[in-house]
């Protein structure tokens, strides 16, 4: 697999996400940690070296899964994981904290339970509007001096404190949405950290699976699944966003692929800096999502797919989108 660099970090340009190892998108039910710890270990040996978690997913499930999986395969892997949504100072989880003390909490935490002296790479999860940046980026910048972490990570950041953080020490990565039915990174984001020379690793870059085809009504997503109050799964926004699946379901019918390999082969196609994390756990989705960096497009399906008219609906629900910096 080819490999890229984010912020000098070297990865395979496909990663993998490992939220959905703690169950975040249902209740938690039919977990299967042995099928999850296979996932892993087969996306190691399909040449993925990007793993991505945080404390948050479960909390706590998905970074021991990724622990127990990279067990005697640390040199194999760049170990990505978050930080920020757990306060440790009481609040416990769903409290964003990116003070100080709860960083360094919060890492001795993950280093445990992943099973390492280090992780590669270090988000903070959300920005913590109560905390200044520069405080939350210093407390990391002295992880990196003591080698408890090699790179710092941004997730969900506006423009404005991408800069403030980066004024601080390097940021390598930062982490967002970025998709076919979310391009909203295009106009300002990509730009700056090209500017600044920092990595992007988009976060659902399938639509939340919306891309893979799989979902053809809002009855094929379980009750309990937080999609089901998701703008874009609800009502007319579903119906119409059904319309980006179909283009995308007839290009990957010329070219021999699923729908899926072609929503992350686009996502390739736009820069050498761009390494998605797709996120399963299960065996044959991550055989499939990796063998989409040897599927090619030619420009005129580039363009058909550039083309494509907006997702409808707000990516996230009010509740989630207020989390986020703007």
């Amino acid at each position: 697999m080819k490999h890229i660099s984010l912020g000098g970090l070297d990865v395979s340009r496909i990663g993998l996400g490992a939220m959905t190892m703690a169950g975040t998108y249902t209740s938690g039910g039919g977990l299967d940690d042995a099928e999850s710890i296979r996932t892993i270990r087969r996306a190691l040996e399909l040449g993925v070296t990007h793993i991505d978690t945080a404390e948050i997913y479960g909390p706590f499930h998905s970074e021991e899964i990724v622990g127990r999986a990279i067990k005697d395969r640390r040199d194999q892997v760049v170990v990505a994981t978050k930080f920020g949504l757990v306060s440790h100072a009481g609040g416990g989880p769903g409290v964003v904290d990116s003070s100080p003390t709860n960083v360094r909490a919060a890492v001795e935490g993950s280093l445990t339970r992943l099973g390492t002296d280090h992780i590669d790479l270090y988000y903070q999860h959300r920005v913590d509007r109560s905390t200044p940046i520069e405080d939350t980026v210093g407390a990391l910048a002295e992880l990196v001096t003591e080698g408890k972490i090699g790179h710092i990570g941004l997730s969900e950041a506006s423009p404005t404190t991408i800069r403030r953080a980066h004024a601080v020490y390097p940021v390598a990565a930062l982490q967002t949405e970025y998709s076919l039915w979310t391009r909203d990174p295009e106009d300002e984001l990509l730009p700056l950290l090209r500017e600044l020379g920092i990595g992007f690793v988009p976060y659902s870059p399938l639509g939340h699976g919306f891309l893979t085809g799989q979902i053809r009504t809002p009855a094929d997503i379980p009750d309990d699944d937080w999609r089901k109050d998701n703008p874009r799964f609800i009502g007319e926004n579903f119906q119409r966003n059904l319309g980006i699946v179909d283009e995308v379901r007839s290009v990957a019918g010329e070219v021999g692929a699923t729908p899926a390999q072609i929503a992350l082969a686009w996502l390739l196609g736009q820069g050498d800096d761009i390494a998605p994390i797709p996120g399963t756990r299960r065996v044959t989705r991550v055989e499939e999502n990796t063998a989409a960096d040897g599927v090619g497009l030619t420009a005129a399906q580039l363009a058909r797919l550039n083309a494509l008219t907006p997702a409808a609906g707000e990516r996230h629900s009010e509740a989630n989108m207020a989390r986020i910096d703007h």
